[in-house]
């Protein structure tokens, strides 16, 4: 959760550096600050989120469909990094500011998904938790 909630706050310190300079305020500071938010925010994304498709894939689908459910994990993981990296430039043209307070809100909404809907798996069997994923068939 700390790597989560770094990667919002590196995010919007980096929008906040953009908008200090597009106001031309603390105009010393503000690439000293855009460079640790994006430090911060790929060490934090490294230690934390990087992995986590494989993690969660790991410990989820049954050995019968790791198979055809890690090519389906890839392709989307890799897929959503495309659109990010596609869309960044087009957002950068609009607002440099803006496109870091933007990922901010997606790192803030990913700490809120993360916080509700992944399961803990530490110490439980796969049955256990496929049961408390789908209530149905328990």
């Amino acid at each position: 959760m700390a790597q989560k909630m770094s990667r919002f706050k590196s995010c919007f310190l980096a929008g906040l550096s953009f908008l200090l300079e597009d106001f031309h305020q603390w105009t010393q500071v503000a690439p000293t600050l855009a460079f640790v938010g994006i430090v911060v925010y790929n060490a934090s994304f490294g230690l934390g989120l990087a992995g986590i498709p494989w993690l969660i894939m790991s410990e989820i689908f049954p050995i019968n469909m790791k198979g055809s459910a890690g090519s389906l994990v890839s392709l989307v993981n890799w897929f959503a990094s495309w659109i990010v990296t596609y869309v960044f430039n087009f957002l950068m043209e609009l607002s440099t500011a803006g496109t870091f307070f933007i990922f901010s809100a997606i790192a803030g909404l990913t700490i809120l998904f993360v916080a509700k809907l992944v399961p803990e798996t530490k110490g439980r069997t796969l049955e256990e938790i496929q049961a408390a994923m789908n209530p149905l068939t328990a």
